[in-house]
């Protein structure tokens, strides 16, 4: 992309969910082209490393479990979760995306609730799920991220857990690259300005946000919540794929993911 539709500065929440709402939905074909298949289509994959749920449990026992997963996509982690015997609803903002997660429900026979709805207005009542997660949906979309952990804190029961991975904050002082480009620090850790692509009018076409790892704990802490454990995931041996900036090559020197696992206090 030319550099000059590629810049770092602040954009609205009006432009932000104008933007992201249709990358998403004209992006949706090629991600799931691109992406499917590493993703599978009963299987939940909470980042570019390969660490799986069904590995590392962090969710914990999901049986009878009410879950919301946030930022569904195409709903693999949903229908995994439903074949383990919760009771999943999966959210997008994206039509296409849950396009792409009906298609795979017909293909699977493993079919979920589906809803389109905003993350910062969960469509739930008080209390509706028993867990809520999300790999990398939502939250590193929106620039009132504060407030999304708020919405989850609501529609969580106390005692519930709320699971996030996102891009870990220190990949944001490199350039967007998997190779030796990658390796140089060249931003500011500390500037939260969104790195957005544009078009040749200046109207935002995709927005991603930054928050550094403290911003992500006060966040959780205000809303409620209660940190449980940090996951940084190391980049496993034997695995060479490159998705977008994740390479191996930079996987094996500074981590790439950053999974948040924490828990609404019980009164």
């Amino acid at each position: 992309m030319d550099d000059d539709r590629v810049t770092r500065r602040r954009v609205d929440a009006a432009e932000i969910r104008r933007a992201n709402r249709r990358w998403w939905d004209a992006d949706a074909d090629d991600y799931q082209s691109e992406h499917g298949a590493f993703l599978g289509d009963v299987d939940f994959v909470w980042c570019p490393e390969g660490l799986r749920e069904a590995d590392a449990g962090l969710l914990g026992d999901v049986a009878g479990q009410r879950v919301l997963e946030l930022g569904c996509g195409a709903a693999a982690a949903a229908r995994w979760l439903a074949a383990r015997g919760a009771r999943p609803v999966a959210l997008d903002l994206s039509a296409g995306m849950l396009r792409h997660a009906a298609r795979a429900a017909d293909r699977t026979g493993v079919r979920v609730p589906l809803v389109q709805a905003d993350a910062l207005a969960l469509p739930f009542a008080d209390a509706a799920f028993d867990t809520v997660c999300t790999a990398f949906g939502a939250i590193p979309f929106l620039n009132d991220s504060a407030a999304a952990m708020r919405e989850v804190a609501r529609v969580l029961r106390p005692g519930g857990r709320w699971v996030f991975s996102v891009t870990h904050p220190m990949r944001w002082i490199f350039l967007d690259d998997p190779g030796e480009g990658g390796l140089t620090a060249v931003h500011s850790y500390f500037d939260r300005a969104p790195y957005v692509e544009q078009d040749e009018h200046g109207v935002a076409t995709y927005v991603e946000q930054h928050r550094t790892l403290g911003d992500r704990v006060r966040e959780l802490v205000a809303a409620g919540f209660r940190l449980v454990d940090l996951v940084e995931p190391e980049w496993p041996e034997g695995h060479e794929g490159i998705w977008g900036q994740w390479s191996p090559l930079r996987g094996r020197l500074f981590p790439g993911t950053a999974i948040f696992v924490s828990e609404r206090p019980a009164r």
